[in-house]
């Protein structure tokens, strides 16, 4: 890969780490402010709180109409939650690729905020679960693309997913040839 762009992805995960340090400290800062202020804090949120009549009242219409089909999507959610899982269960150890494991894309806890009434804290649980779903859901997908197909688009993907730099350029079938066993071999280093 050309040097200019394996020093800008090794600034892009230098960057991306030192974001990680950053929220690790503001939580690490928040649960010790929450602990001091246990009790005022209860108080504080739960004065923000909108009571579920006064909710459904402010609710419009069109939006309560719609909710019934936002809600249907809790069957195709658990649905590909319950397809990847098994997917990766039977076909990972096979490929020799290390499984993700899915409570590290599973994020609860917004929900049990004081200031939300029933409806919003199961809004938020639903939103955790739907986007959990499909962060696993991709993570999954990278790694089987990385096991079977690692070559790049030869047009730019928008939000590509973080193993996508480490792929073949499009159209350059030495580097495929080459690339493509490393890859796999990367995956049974990992497994060891």
């Amino acid at each position: 890969m050309n040097k200019n762009i394996d020093e800008l992805l090794a600034k892009i995960r230098a960057l991306q780490d030192e974001l990680e340090e950053e929220y690790r400290q503001t939580r690490d800062e928040w649960a010790q402010k929450k602990l001091e202020l246990a009790e005022e804090f209860l108080r504080q949120q739960r004065r923000y709180k909108i009571g579920l009549f006064r909710f459904l009242l402010r609710t419009r219409f069109l939006v309560a109409l719609t909710a019934p089909l936002i809600y249907l999507g809790w069957i195709p959610f658990l649905l590909m939650d319950l397809f990847v899982t098994i997917y990766q269960a039977i076909c990972f150890p096979v490929y020799r690729i290390p499984r993700v494991k899915r409570s590290e894309y599973m994020v609860f806890g917004r929900e049990d905020l004081p200031y939300l009434n029933i409806i919003e804290k199961f809004n938020c649980f639903y939103c955790s679960y739907g986007n959990g779903v499909a962060s696993y859901t991709r993570e999954v997908a990278a790694r089987t693309e990385q096991y079977w197909c690692p070559i790049k688009h030869a047009r730019r993907v928008k939000a590509a997913h973080d193993l996508y730099p480490n792929f073949c350029d499009f159209g350059d079938a030495e580097a495929y040839q080459q690339g493509l066993n490393r890859l796999r071999r990367q995956y049974e280093d990992e497994a060891r």
